[in-house]
């Protein structure tokens, strides 16, 4: 216990990474399209290509890799500033939030000079945009469980199976996939390795799902005999199970994991000051802050380990287990404070901001890992199981 209270010891942002926040909300002010706040409400939900190229042309895109391949060479803080103002603002940047979250980083980290040479520079150009090829149907949140299967062949690999739950993939121009490469499924964890793999090659079939709210940014990928180039496997083959779990501490430690309803907070509080403001309303929005308060404290420490170049994943897990409740708690009691009045004017921006994430939210706590997962590797980290 003292161990994880150590690694999330109270850690104040940088001056160069706070020096950085006018500069984001300059671009903002300047580039963000217009939108409302269910429009924006969807942020690193929300698909816009031409705004993630305005990005890249600034220099923010693929942000922690280096000058050589094209990015700008920034530390993890001054990420989690841009990410935070990003999401403050609502902004779509699902286009390329993969390739610079954690396709990017993983690549440079495991994989070939070929692969660095190719991908990189796409990436913090905008050009080239990823997706993550992990859950699998039946499988539920046992990811080592993997069937999909790469088999070695003249000329590289034959891939064969099915991914499901992958965001965006309808949109992306590559995966990142974590397969069996030998074995068997009850080999569990031995045996997995990750592809890069173009979702245009032949054999490969994307099948958009549309979610309650009517968008559709999940899909099923379908892979039937796929020849994978030599060059497609990212770092030792059998070595997908360590190389997936480092991956994950940058999925779940950053903002994104309590962000997700701070549009929909926003709007409310913006329709608080037209209005008056109840005892209720007041002591609901303390807690909101008070809480969002903690979390980004919680999720600046591990971004330090992330910056000093660990791979906290325990404590991503615990990051992304509270945060998601807490941001998906939001629209719950957001709805039983504005159904306190009957006789209120409704607010239709707010009401159709705070529909969308009432049918969103339960989501929240599934991508990246579900509560249950995520809860048993908190408790083996803390020795309790």
């Amino acid at each position: 216990m003292s161990q994880l209270l150590d690694a999330f010891r109270l850690t104040a942002l940088p001056p160069a990474a706070q020096a950085l926040r006018a500069e984001v909300r300059r671009f903002l002010a300047e580039h963000l399209p217009a939108a409302s706040a269910d429009i924006r409400a969807r942020s690193w939900m929300g698909f816009d290509a031409g705004f993630s190229r305005r990005l890249a042309q600034r220099g923010w895109v693929g942000v922690t890799l280096p000058a050589s391949y094209g990015g700008a060479g920034m530390d993890a803080f001054q990420r989690f500033v841009l990410v935070e103002e990003l999401l403050a603002a609502g902004a779509p940047v699902a286009a390329h939030w993969v390739a610079d979250r954690q396709s990017g980083p993983l690549i440079l980290k495991y994989g070939t000079p070929a692969q660095k040479d190719f991908y990189l520079p796409r990436i913090c150009n905008g050009s080239a945009f990823f997706c993550i090829g992990m859950s699998e149907p039946n499988a539920g949140s046992d990811l080592a469980s993997v069937r999909t299967r790469a088999t070695r062949c003249d000329g590289g690999w034959r891939l064969s199976g099915r991914k499901i739950w992958t965001t965006n993939a309808h949109h992306c121009h590559y995966m990142i996939a974590l397969v069996r490469s030998s074995g068997a499924p009850e080999d569990r964890q031995k045996g997995l390795s990750q592809f890069i793999i173009d979702l245009g090659a032949p054999g490969v079939t994307v099948r958009p799902i549309v979610d309650l709210t009517g968008d559709a940014h999940f899909s099923e990928v379908t892979f039937d005999d796929v020849l994978l180039p030599e060059g497609s496997l990212v770092g030792e083959e059998g070595g997908g199970w360590e190389q997936v779990t480092a991956e994950l501490a940058f999925e779940r430690s950053g903002p994104e994991r309590f962000y997700s309803s701070i549009v929909l907070v926003d709007r409310w509080v913006q329709a608080l000051r037209a209005g008056k403001p109840s005892d209720a309303d007041a002591t609901l929005l303390g807690g909101f802050v008070t809480q969002l308060a903690t979390l980004r404290s919680l999720s600046i420490a591990v971004t330090a380990r992330l910056a000093r170049g660990e791979s906290p994943v325990v404590e991503a897990a615990l990051v992304k287990d509270l945060g998601t409740e807490f941001e998906q708690s939001i629209p719950a009691l957001l709805e039983a404070v504005t159904s306190a009045d009957p006789g209120a004017v409704p607010d239709p921006e707010l009401y159709r901001t705070l529909a969308f994430l009432s049918q969103i939210s339960p989501t929240f706590s599934l991508r990246g890992g579900t509560r249950e997962v995520l809860r048993g590797m908190i408790a083996r980290g803390l020795g309790l199981r």
